[in-house]
């Protein structure tokens, strides 16, 4: 899940100043900025998301982004249910700060295109939201003059693991198929050896695509890069959806993922479409088969279950490959559950 964490620009101690809250944010990557006046000197700080807190409604320039809803008692909270659908986001501050509201609000926002966040004041608070009923809000409001809380909450988000079921299938073939235009991803991350991007073609079954960290006598290692496949395949994002290949954009984020399943999200730099001679690979598993396509060059590699690799020029049958398996089909990238066969 895509974490949503919106920071407030709070003075420190008896002083008006806000630059230190502003400056600690924007050092660890937190963009999404709320201001309850206008400070035009904040933007030389770096470039941020300016959100104006007037009254009770949060805006992004002229458009409204959100609403502030407050719980004191157990009939305040039929009206923070009542701003589902009515806008992005609603944030929760909850005086006295208690978790039961905080269950039953997660379990009616889930999946309703409303955001929940919450307002929290340091690492436990926000940490308590983030677990509360196994999935969490969506995410935070920290109003904090602390830049070591800023920080700390930062730290927590980097150390929540999202975990992909991966299972082993056996290759059965593999075909020249002639030129196409394939995709190599450059991220903006290091990756490493056993990590790679979930790619195929149908969302059904999902290959590891294996990142080019191993350097050869012909091409030098390029750590940061997944040569993936050709512009119609699908590749897995965070949050459990999918894109095309052909549709990321710098910017985008993409879920690295190494053999255990443990995944981060990763941010993309570059995207490279070129045309190159591809190959189809298939592989069985459940009694089902799966197929990906990738580029005929020893840059491609797929990852193995002991956390190894095996290139395309190197691929057996009956070798043992990863796949990510899931029922349904996608429809704008967005899992759904009917009838759909893709072969």
């Amino acid at each position: 899940m895509d974490r949503v964490v919106w920071v407030a620009a709070s003075p420190r101690g008896d002083s008006d100043d806000v630059r230190p809250v502003v400056s600690a944010a924007l050092e660890v990557g937190f963009d999404e900025i709320v201001l309850f006046k206008p400070d035009a000197s904040l933007q030389r700080l770096g470039r941020f998301s300016p959100i104006h807190l007037k009254g009770s409604t949060f805006f992004l320039g002229e458009a409204e982004v959100g609403r502030l809803a407050m719980i004191r008692s157990a009939k305040d909270e039929a009206l923070v249910r009542a701003l589902r659908g009515a806008t992005k986001h609603v944030v929760v501050r909850p005086e006295p700060w208690k978790i039961i509201p905080l269950e039953n609000l997660i379990a009616f926002f889930q999946g309703s295109g409303t955001r929940l966040l919450v307002e929290v004041h340091d690492l436990t608070e926000a940490k308590l939201a983030f677990e509360t009923m196994e999935v969490g809000a969506d995410g935070i409001f920290l109003t904090t003059s602390s830049p070591n809380e800023i920080r700390a909450v930062r730290a927590l988000l980097e150390s929540f693991q999202q975990d992909i079921r991966l299972v082993r299938a056996k290759l059965t073939g593999t075909r020249g198929l002639g030129l196409g235009d394939r995709v190599c991803v450059d991220t903006c991350s290091l990756l490493r050896r056993g990590e790679g991007l979930l790619v195929g073609n149908t969302s059904a079954g999902l290959f590891l695509i294996h990142s080019e960290t191993i350097e050869t006598d012909e091409v030098a290692a390029r750590p940061f890069r997944v040569n993936a496949g050709p512009v119609h395949a699908y590749v897995y994002l965070p949050g459990g959806t999918t894109k095309y290949l052909s549709e990321l954009r710098a910017g985008d984020d993409v879920l690295a993922v190494d053999s255990e399943g443990r995944a981060r999200s990763v941010v993309v730099g570059r995207v490279k479409v070129e045309r190159r001679p591809l190959l189809i690979v298939e592989a069985e598993a459940d009694d089902r088969r799966y197929s990906t396509i990738v580029q005929n060059a020893e840059t491609v590699r797929f990852v193995t279950p002991d956390g190894g690799s095996v290139g395309v020029s190197e691929l057996q049958l009956g070798d043992d490959v990863l796949l990510r398996l899931e029922e349904g089909g996608r429809h704008f990238g967005m899992p759904i559950q009917e009838t759909i066969a893709e072969r």
